[in-house]
């Protein structure tokens, strides 16, 4: 019998457990991370006051990219001069949870990569300015929910275009982020996201709670209260569709090459 593309796994250590049990059709320890980088960016919009800073650990496994957006301190930046070479068997194994993320990623683009999913949809950004792109980013990211006038959105990792997106929805905007203190409209941000996911009528998190470890237990609370999750995610936008029906509405999956390194125009992929 042919192995499944997808199971029905509660968290991401499960998930993990199933690839390395040999449940899907690759087997991991036969995939390698040919290509390992460490990238440090920045980004200030003009006439703003805030920057934003992204580090980002990726590997590549044959066509597809792994990639797991961290903290300043979490790795090293000589972290990507170890990894080439290895199994992502071995990287799923790794005691650093970014690598597994990011391991973890690559193996799901080389299982089904976004142009051939089922339930992907493509959309395009256009050609345009770093401001332009991230506005039309996120605009796609809330046109996959209806946001009612009035509802609550915990937004769980905050840019500013995504603010703005929900606020033309009428919806009201509970922002949460471990590193932003304000929005840009001087609305204040919450370093604890708990009370956003009890008030919330829907939760909005970025990929990133894959890196933290906090993505587990959004998937439980969101379970607990029937209230859709919607995740953008470039870390892991080939791991948090496989979560789709099982605690994920829809997804905003944004593979590497990101938007913001380049001012061509690029797809990424909606999941509903």
């Amino acid at each position: 019998m042919a192995k499944p593309n997808s199971i029905a796994a509660a968290s991401v250590g499960e998930l993990i457990k199933a690839v390395l049990g040999g449940a899907y059709t690759l087997d991991p320890t036969e995939l390698f991370a040919t290509g390992a980088m460490w990238i440090a960016q920045s980004t200030k919009f003009p006439g703003t006051t805030q920057l934003y800073r992204n580090y980002y650990l990726l590997l590549r496994s044959g066509s597809a990219f792994g990639a797991c957006c961290v903290e300043r301190d979490d790795l090293p930046a000589l972290v990507a001069e170890d990894l080439a070479g290895a199994s992502l068997a071995s990287l799923l194994a790794d005691p650093r949870l970014p690598v597994r993320i990011a391991a973890l990623d690559a193996y799901f683009g080389s299982v089904e990569p976004h142009r051939d999913a089922a339930r992907a949809t493509p959309w395009q950004l256009p050609l345009g300015t770093p401001h332009d792109r991230a506005l039309a980013r996120d605009r796609a990211i809330v046109s996959l929910l209806k946001i009612e006038p009035g509802q609550q959105v915990a937004l769980i990792g905050v840019v500013n275009p995504l603010v703005q997106a929900i606020r033309e929805q009428r919806g009201v905007c509970l922002p949460c982020d471990f590193n932003l203190r304000q929005t840009q409209w001087g609305d204040p941000v919450s370093n604890t996201m708990e009370p956003a996911l009890d008030a919330a009528d829907v939760v909005i998190a970025t990929g990133m709670t894959l890196s933290n470890g906090s993505f587990d237990h959004i998937l439980e609370r969101v379970r607990a209260r029937s209230v859709p999750l919607v995740v953008y995610a470039q870390t892991g936008s080939s791991i948090v569709p496989q979560f789709l029906d099982h605690g994920v509405t829809a997804v905003s999956a944004e593979p590497f090459p990101f938007s913001q390194f380049s001012a061509e125009p690029s797809v990424l992929y909606r999941y509903q």
